[in-house]
């Protein structure tokens, strides 16, 4: 099995892409590269027995998406009241309430954040990637995943504080998780993903992608199934790192 974490950005000079290869009870770092594009990343995933994560929204809210087009063609509005409880609907997906009621805080919105750029590009991406054979499918429920890095970090109990503008953090982390998980070989790109947040941030995204292809996490209620097709569903791991090289 190979999984391929992706720390999506706007443009090519952020996106970073890490290769974890998973045999004989343990994982291989076998690629770490900054500076990524969408024909490396669509080329990463040839051939069988690969999942891919991305950090990245892989949709909008629906109703941000019914208001805008409402709004766009004329059509009439709900009264807008400017509260919170009114523009939650349009700011946060269904599964980023499930991401607040799993590690406390909300995530970034793709609707009203810069996350939406860097989402404009991941429907590109998307787009690319089913043209090229590679099955899409937002609600986890193929070999395409949605995962946020530092909230599986926080799931699996690491100290996150500060870790995306400190490489003393990143170091750290990356000792405190090679103890925690010994059959992780980290290939000789530990230097990488110490000075780069971004490669950092691919690598869990590829570790988070195999709790993905486990089915370890919480996929979408049968009730919800439908609008997470559209609106994208987070892979938030269940169970400890260590699990992990376990099959």
């Amino acid at each position: 099995m190979r999984t391929i974490g992706v720390d999506l950005a706007a443009g090519v000079p952020g996106t970073a892409l890490a290769e974890l290869v998973w045999a004989d009870g343990g994982a291989r770092l076998t690629r770490l590269e900054t500076g990524v594009d969408d024909a490396a990343i669509v080329a990463s995933v040839s051939g069988d027995a690969v999942w891919l994560g991305v950090d990245c929204p892989l949709g909008w809210p629906d109703a941000f998406v019914d208001f805008v087009r409402a709004h766009h063609s004329g059509s009439a509005l709900e009264l807008v009241d400017g509260g919170a409880d009114w523009r939650r609907p349009l700011v946060y997906r269904r599964t980023d309430h499930v991401v607040r009621e799993r590690i406390g805080r909300w995530p970034l919105s793709v609707s009203t954040d810069r996350l939406g750029v860097t989402a404009l590009r991941c429907a590109g991406l998307l787009r690319r990637l089913a043209e090229s054979g590679f099955p899409v499918d937002r609600a986890a429920e193929g070999r395409l995943f949605e995962v946020y890095p530092g909230g599986s970090l926080r799931l699996w109990g690491f100290d996150t504080t500060g870790y995306r503008v400190d490489a003393e953090r990143r170091a750290v982390l990356l000792d405190t998780l090679s103890a925690r998980a010994p059959w992780l070989d980290l290939g000789g790109f530990a230097p990488l993903a110490v000075a780069n947040a971004d490669a950092f941030d691919a690598v869990v995204a590829a570790l988070a992608t195999r709790a993905g292809a486990l089915g370890a996490f919480e996929p979408p209620a049968s009730e919800v199934l439908d609008i997470a097709r559209r609106e994208g569903w987070v892979v938030l791991p269940e169970g400890p790192v260590e699990a992990l090289a376990s099959s």
